[in-house]
């Protein structure tokens, strides 16, 4: 690894110039280059967020606004040229884990398991208008902040699709329509996607022959800004998460035509099985950080304009 996306291990709130200065200057000692961070718009329920209000609405959302915009102001200072983000409100919604490969255990989601009649959350009723409503005050205020800067906005799609009114919301970026609404909102060259593979995947009813069209349509009018490299095994509403080797997307055709469509910047494993002697999931990511590599080097034979090892 060459790139990286990372934060500091401090309340980010609490990330000023200087904190984010010793977190690069640190990656820099190592021979890595920070690529991207995370903004405090996490993938967790709302109510473990750090700026809740953004999607909740009120009087606190301005001001959580305002925050995300000074924090772009501190990226651009620092040369860190992208930042990713979710506009997530129920988090990753996953059932039980399911075995795998060596006896893995996989995150999965099974509609079927679901609890159709789980208990709104904090942010109570939110239907699609007012879904969008919300995405759209966020977008008019930071992509403007995020283009004068030339800091790169990557919103990560919802994960996984459910069906709209699931625990009182209608997730609008759980779908293919609603990524491309997403990135036609604010036109920007600093607004698009943190693409994650495995989302999309799970998004489609045959995610072996659809994934394609998605990659085409978001790299071919440059919105692609970061890339998870992870698949899945199944479809919409239904399926598991694997290896990248083993999942229903062809992963090599996936990253042939990245290079096809001009993707320039990084990609990485994202979530990984869990192994019964690797806890922590160190071997497991670096399989998939290796796995990756490897495909980049069998690339780099025949497009090297199109691969930085």
């Amino acid at each position: 690894m060459r790139h990286i996306c990372s934060d500091p291990d401090v309340n980010p709130h609490d990330w000023t110039l200087d904190v984010l200065k010793r977190h690069r200057d640190r990656l820099d000692a190592l021979g890595l280059k920070l690529d991207m961070v995370q903004l405090p718009m996490g993938s967790r329920p709302i109510e473990e967020q750090h700026n809740p209000h953004i999607l909740v609405g009120g009087p606190e959302r301005d001001r959580q606004i305002d925050s995300i915009c000074r924090l772009i102001e501190v990226l651009a200072a620092l040369e860190i040229p992208a930042a990713k983000y979710n506009l997530n409100i129920i988090g990753v919604v996953r059932t039980e884990p399911e075995s795998g490969r060596g006896g893995s255990a996989n995150a999965a989601f099974r509609w079927e398991k679901i609890d159709r009649d789980a208990p709104h959350g904090p942010a109570g009723f939110v239907a699609e208008p007012e879904n969008w409503e919300r995405i759209e005050y966020f977008l008019k205020r930071v992509v403007p902040v995020a283009e004068s800067n030339r800091v790169r906005l990557a919103c990560h799609p919802h994960d996984p699709y459910t069906p709209p009114g699931y625990r009182g919301i209608t997730r609008v970026l759980g779908t293919v329509d609603g990524l491309k609404t997403l990135v036609g909102m604010r036109e920007s060259p600093y607004h698009g996607l943190n693409l994650c593979l495995g989302s999309v995947a799970s998004m489609l009813d045959d995610p072996a022959a659809g994934t394609a069209d998605v990659i085409r349509w978001f790299g071919s009018r440059d919105k692609i800004f970061n890339v998870h490299f992870r698949n899945i095994r199944g479809k919409r509403l239904s399926f598991m998460e694997v290896f990248p080797d083993e999942g229903d997307v062809d992963m090599w055709a996936a990253l042939k035509l990245l290079a096809e469509v001009g993707y320039k910047y990084m990609v990485m494993p994202d979530h990984v099985p869990t192994l019964s002697a690797d806890p922590n999931r160190a071997a497991a990511f670096a399989y998939c950080f290796g796995y990756t590599r490897a495909l980049m080097q069998v690339l780099a034979t025949t497009m090297p304009e199109a691969v930085e090892l």
